[in-house]
């Protein structure tokens, strides 16, 4: 099962972006509001400014926020960055984003989509985030990559002997793997989630038994999948957003 979905920018009500460099990584501040600042973090062959970031941004906007998005490894403005999109790469680079988000505001929150709450909720777990939103979020690591070494026939004992192994979807990695197993996701902040109800990529028993024992709210899209992108989900989307955003 390979996901290939690439989302095009959409053309939101006009608002202020600023075009950063972070420590050395791409970053988009928008708006100008002075509630306080979300930090947006991207799924999967995303990057800082596509639609649902975009979409976050402008709902975030008309609530007084700002939004600071960025590209993760081998995304966006950095696919050719000799720097992989490793569990420990991108947890280094949250904390890079993070620094910078706390000299611009005190009431920092999350977003997070994907893969990128996964990262997010590595990265994030002892940091005073007032509340955080998380589309499609990955809660269970592990549960992907063996879900992707029993669809390639991939063994624990050929990965860890062989360390990385290519397959039509990622690269295995072990070192990747052993982090996941070895640092299960452990969060406790604010959180609402809006999940689609025919995602394949993250079992709804997982979904559900983390909102259970994170206290999480849990919305479920009837018909969503993992990648939101058709007009109908957009909106129930930003409907979503306009609901939970500073909630």
């Amino acid at each position: 099962m390979k996901y290939d979905i690439r989302l095009e920018r959409v053309r939101e009500p006009a608002m202020q972006k600023q075009n950063l460099i972070i420590d050395g990584i791409p970053a988009a501040l928008w708006g100008d509001g002075t509630e306080g600042l979300y930090v947006a973090v991207h799924g999967d062959q995303s990057h800082k400014e596509d639609a649902i970031i975009a979409i976050f941004a402008g709902e975030a906007a008309k609530k007084g926020f700002r939004t600071l998005s960025f590209d993760l490894p081998e995304h966006g403005d950095r696919e050719n960055e000799n720097r992989l999109c490793s569990v420990q790469n991108c947890i280094e680079d949250l904390h890079k984003i993070m620094n910078h988000a706390c000299t611009l505001s005190d009431r920092v929150r999350l977003f997070g989509c994907s893969m990128g709450a996964y990262f997010s909720m590595m990265a994030y777990k002892d940091e005073p985030i007032r509340n955080a939103l998380l589309l499609s979020p990955v809660v269970d690591m592990r549960r992907i990559i063996e879900n992707m070494m029993l669809w390639f026939d991939v063994s624990l004992k050929r990965l860890e002997r062989e360390q990385e192994i290519a397959t039509p979807i990622k690269t295995l990695y072990w070192d990747y793997y052993k982090y996941v197993v070895d640092n299960p996701v452990r969060w406790d902040k604010p959180t609402a989630i809006l999940y689609g109800e025919k995602d394949e990529l993250c079992e709804y028993e997982y979904v559900s038994a983390f909102a259970e024992r994170s206290g999480a709210d849990l919305t479920v899209v009837p018909g969503g999948e993992h990648f939101f992108h058709t007009n109908e989900h957009l909106a129930y989307f930003r409907n979503w957003l306009h609901g939970h955003i500073d909630t």
